[in-house]
């Protein structure tokens, strides 16, 4: 029998419900009892105060396989430029970037001035990944010898834009494809047999040849931090986890374990299917060469208007866009535009700030700048029917000066010798007598390229890595250190330096490290932003770093070991660069024979494949760079008259 007590206490908990049970326009929702499960089904994020349209849609591909595809536009928007990117990085976390009412909030940032303008954003999940269906192959092959299945990523954009124009009533029939990295090779390979639609294309950092000097591989060298990258992408759909090996320093953690291969095998790495790929093809076979993005598209018409970017220090895909460029701009099949940007940014920093890179700080966000004067109206005239921006072939930032450049082409400069020459000097004329400077390597100590401790996965040491004062190596016995005297004058160089360099090894295989440097003087003026920023009192700025195997000196398909003491002539190319040394500034050259841990170490010994080489391989060698005479080592800078 209930008390009087027991009947207040039930009426003022039946009211105290009623009172919080939310109110809503219609039909009331249900009553709720204290033991009404507290978990709900789904929650919509969107209120009807958005200024904006969200639609998923799971968009059929040619062999029923459906991708998952994330659709965005402002509220009354009609007769509007589609602008897609496809991409493995999770399309559901790329389009929720804030919790918010506001289109410009949650659209990554630089999408901002394209929603403002009417343009309706895709973004789509790849084949395979996240929330898409299918199987996914990493940088999937275009059909053909190396790919069987008739699908690849150029099929499904096809198919991809094939559908929203047919089914987003708020277009006009125009699409745009962009993005960075992976997404700048999903842009490209939209580019082969394109959908008419298709009217513009950005590709940013594209990854290209990932043996030639994108991602996995620099001219035979390979980059260990791609174990991460392989185990995170191959788990989960994509969004698995980095090796579980602590937080110690990476350069004892891999030297430690071995051979790159040991490594691999430590961790269990070998039984992912992509790291067999890299393991079972470390030299330049067919599954590299068929697969180059530069190639496959220099083999047809140019149809679709393409602007390739880059970043000048782009530690990742340095190799790419300027490769794709060199294969278009003067090709006879060719029948759209094609330009090239090089910015003042690291991998992707286009899409970011672009006041400052490391110790470096610009005039101003250049990034963003770039975006405003340059993409958008790129954009605008081939998907809205703007005005023609007259896009330059190449834009190009030149550093040490702080500007922007207009090129009618890229390179601009013409090749000019600077030699190396005796007492570690540097000049631009050819020495006259023969002489060789010698350094031993010993892969128990390799040359580290940051400062240790090293984590490659810490972002403020991975991003601006190549910008890094290269003073803390200068004084390593295994480190050749060549410098010019101070310039009277500005040198201005737009294009890729070459590097012709003389030498032998007392081993059967060797790497060689080469890096430009532009020295500034002892008296530089303090940064111009204060705060955690070194002074750049002599500073030694990296303009450009890269890495050559020495069994790949004879053909990159065809690796063969090197005859000890025998003088090589190892030809490769830096990163493409837009820089001035200024006046009182020094040119620096440096020459290793390491780069550890961000490449594998080389035995020195001859080893079929490094990824299988013992410890007993690892040894010590005299590496001799020889210069004057018939054997003069030199860069060819790209020095604009």
């Amino acid at each position: 029998m209930k008390t009087a007590a027991s009947l207040s206490a039930g009426l003022l908990l039946s009211a105290a419900l009623a009172f919080a049970a939310p109110a809503a326009a219609g039909a009331a929702p249900a009553r709720v009892t204290p033991m009404t499960p507290d978990i709900v089904t789904a929650y919509d994020e969107l209120r009807p105060s958005a200024d904006f349209i969200k639609r998923v849609e799971m968009v059929p591909m040619r062999d029923g396989v459906k991708l998952y595809t994330v659709i965005f536009m402002r509220k009354g928007v009609k007769d509007a430029p589609i602008l897609l990117s496809r991409t493995p990085y999770d399309a559901q976390k790329s389009t929720a970037r804030v919790a918010s009412q506001k289109l410009t909030e949650v659209l990554p940032a630089m999408d901002a001035p394209f929603v403002d303008d009417g343009y309706i954003r895709v973004y789509q999940d790849i084949r395979g990944l996240h929330h898409s269906e299918g199987e996914w192959i990493m940088n999937r092959p275009l059909a053909g010898p190396l790919n069987d299945s008739g699908i690849d990523e150029s099929t499904d954009a096809y198919d991809t834009i094939d559908w929203l124009v047919k089914n987003v009533a708020e277009s006009n029939g125009k699409v745009g494809i962009i993005g960075s990295s992976y997404l700048g090779f999903t842009a490209l390979m939209a580019e082969i047999d394109p959908h008419p639609a298709l009217k513009a294309a950005a590709p940013q950092s594209p990854m290209v040849d990932g043996w030639r000097g994108d991602d996995w591989f620099h001219n035979g060298a390979f980059r260990v931090s791609s174990f991460d990258y392989a185990l995170e992408m191959s788990q989960d759909k994509g969004s698995g986890s980095a090796i579980p090996h602590g937080a110690g320093d990476d350069y004892t953690l891999y030297l430690k374990a071995g051979s790159a291969g040991d490594f691999a095998r430590q961790w269990g790495l070998d039984a992912i299917p992509f790291v067999q790929k890299l393991m079972q093809n470390p030299a330049y076979t067919p599954f590299w060469s068929l697969q180059a993005v530069d190639a496959l598209l220099a083999q047809r018409p140019l149809t679709v208007p393409t602007m390739l970017i880059v970043g000048q220090w782009d530690q990742e895909d340095s190799y790419g866009a300027p490769a794709v460029y060199r294969a278009l701009a003067d090709s006879p099949r060719r029948r759209a535009p094609v330009s090239l940007v090089i910015g003042p940014w690291r991998h992707s920093g286009v899409n970011h700030y672009g006041y400052e890179l490391g110790a470096l700080t610009f005039r101003g966000d250049t990034a963003a700048e770039f975006r405003t004067r340059y993409l958008k109206p790129f954009f605008d005239h081939y998907l809205k029917d703007g005005a023609d921006p007259r896009t330059p072939a190449a834009l190009s930032y030149a550093t040490g000066a702080d500007r922007w450049n207009e090129s009618p082409r890229w390179p601009m400069g013409t090749p000019t010798p600077l030699y190396l020459s005796a007492g570690f000097g540097l000049s631009f004329d050819k020495p006259a007598q023969a002489g060789h400077d010698d350094y031993v390597s010993d892969p128990a100590k390799p040359v580290p390229f940051l400062p240790r401790p090293i984590h490659m996965g810490d972002p403020f040491q991975w991003k601006p890595w190549l910008v890094h004062d290269q003073r803390f190596v200068s004084d390593r016995p295994d480190v050749l250190v060549y410098e010019s005297a101070p310039l009277d004058a500005s040198l201005h160089i737009m294009g890729a330096p070459g590097v012709e360099l003389y030498a032998a090894t007392s081993g059967r295989d060797s790497d060689w490290v080469v890096k430009l440097i532009d020295i500034y003087p002892d008296d530089s003026p303090e940064p111009a932003r204060e705060g955690s920023k070194p002074s750049l009192a002599g500073f030694e700025l990296p303009v450009g770093i890269e890495i050559f195997r020495g069994r790949y000196v004879h053909g990159f398909d065809a690796p063969r070991a090197l005859t000890p003491g025998k003088v090589e002539t190892y030809r490769f190319a830096l990163p493409n660069v837009d820089h001035v040394f200024l006046p009182g500034h020094r040119i620096g050259v440096q020459v290793q024979s390491s780069l550890f841990p961000l490449y594998d170490r080389n035995p020195q010994t001859w080893v079929d494949n490094l990824f299988d080489a013992r410890p007993a391989d690892y040894r010590a060698a005299t590496q001799s760079v020889h210069r004057g005479a018939a054997h003069a080592s030199r860069l060819l800078l790209p020095v604009v008259r």
